[in-house]
């Protein structure tokens, strides 16, 4: 519920509701905390009145379209069907990204001066000369 909120947000809204609520923080957490219960008492008691009335073992999750329709009217060899030509597809894809990777790949070290052998740069260079101070 809060994964998108780090822990300095979740400190300040916390202080914001102690600043708000007061000394009336412990009840409205707790009327919280009751409607939530509550919340979910009805999904479950609708979600058996709908397994009783459809005569299914249906779930919660199921009642998502996607999931009704993948689970109640296509079968597995119908799905399958479906997703063959996409699965092609996608490999096809695949491949010509790692053909396009490979290739900038090969462009990118041709391209790298680092990796280049400097022959031409380290001979053209003068050689740094050391002074000999205890021969005087």
């Amino acid at each position: 519920m809060f994964e998108n909120l780090n822990w300095w947000e979740i400190g300040a809204l916390l202080l914001l509701a102690l600043l708000i609520f007061g000394e009336r923080l412990p009840k409205v957490i707790g009327d919280g905390m009751r409607m939530l219960r509550g919340l979910r008492a009805m999904a479950q008691n609708a979600t058996s009145d709908l397994n009783r009335e459809l005569g299914t073992d249906l779930q919660l999750q199921d009642l998502h379209p996607k999931a009704f329709i993948r689970k109640h009217l296509i079968s597995e060899d119908e799905e399958a069907a479906i997703r063959k030509p996409l699965q092609g597809l996608l490999e096809d894809v695949k491949s010509d990204l790692n053909g396009v990777k490979t290739g900038l790949t090969d462009v990118a070290e041709a391209a790298d001066i680092k990796k280049a052998p400097s022959t031409s740069i380290a001979k053209s260079e003068p050689k740094a000369r050391t002074l000999d101070l205890d021969a005087t």
